[in-house]
């Protein structure tokens, strides 16, 4: 990188794209984290430190963070990981817990997680190494449903959860539709499934204990298109950037610099092509 800054505002560059952005593409934190690093202090271009995020900057600009370069984008990855009971998800914790980020093996690059889980929730936690497709999956628009094996102390029947698919409001907090399945009753305690596409702060609970459950186990099953499956606790398992790119889908995949699979390539090109003409 130069020593040139680009901060025109009303005519970037070409290839220029927002500080914040372009330190969330490096894959040391999110947009909105990034935005904080700037606003306190820690972030300078070109021997200028600044405090607002409204900066457009290229390739050329000489981007530190904490007196450190702006690592080189990657190509994009994203792993499943198997996330234990126990684990707090942030870089660090003020109160000297262990993280996900200290569980995990040690030669796997520098990532961040899509979303969180809170201490005492296990199972399917997406890392990346992009903090823009992080940001683009935990959008409620993207629209992908996050399923959980829930076990509650409590007994309850299959209508009352039939009817949270109209929606609930709970002191004052409005929850979509909740799509949630019993499974069965085990002495005091009943498992069901329940899926989300919101994402709220403690959603499940909250929704569980309106309904007069109280969750002691959470199991998050799925985060869209990709499962739990067979991952074993504190297990990490990349996913195929094809899989990846048509998960995304052909827009947005290629807005990340993705390819789809061949089959998928095939399939679009095939249904360009024009049908031939009747005799």
């Amino acid at each position: 990188m130069s020593n040139k800054t680009n901060s025109s505002q009303t005519d970037p560059k070409p290839g220029a794209m927002r500080i914040a952005k372009a330190m969330a593409r490096a894959g040391i934190c999110s947009r909105r984290e990034a935005e904080r690093f700037i606003t306190s202090g820690r972030v300078s271009v070109n021997g200028n430190k600044i405090d607002s995020p409204a900066l457009n900057v290229t390739s050329k600009d000489n981007i530190l963070v904490d007196g450190k370069p702006l690592p080189e984008a990657e190509p994009i990855k994203l792993w499943r990981f198997h996330k234990p009971k126990g684990l707090v998800t942030t870089q660090k914790d003020e109160k000297g817990r262990k993280t996900i980020f200290e569980a995990l093996p040690k030669d796997l690059p520098r990532c961040i997680s899509i979303g969180r889980l809170d201490i005492n929730t296990e199972g399917l936690l997406l890392l990346t190494n992009d903090g823009e497709l992080a940001r683009h999956l935990e959008l409620p628009s993207t629209g992908w449903l996050r399923r959980y094996k829930v076990r509650a102390n409590g007994t309850i029947t299959q209508d009352k959860f039939d009817d949270l698919k109209k929606g609930i409001t709970i002191e004052g907090i409005k929850y979509g539709a909740i799509d949630a399945h019993l499974i069965k009753t085990q002495g005091a305690n009943c498992w069901f499934i329940m899926g989300l596409r919101e994402g709220k702060n403690r959603e499940i609970k909250r929704i569980a204990a309106h309904l007069g459950l109280n969750v002691n186990r959470l199991i998050r099953l799925s985060y869209g298109p990709f499962m739990l499956g067979d991952l074993k606790a504190g297990e990490v398992e990349q996913v195929k950037s094809h899989i990846l790119a048509d998960q995304l889908g052909p827009k947005t995949a290629k807005q990340f610099n993705l390819k789809p699979s061949t089959n998928q390539a095939k399939a679009k090109k095939t249904s360009r092509k024009k049908p031939p003409k009747s005799g």
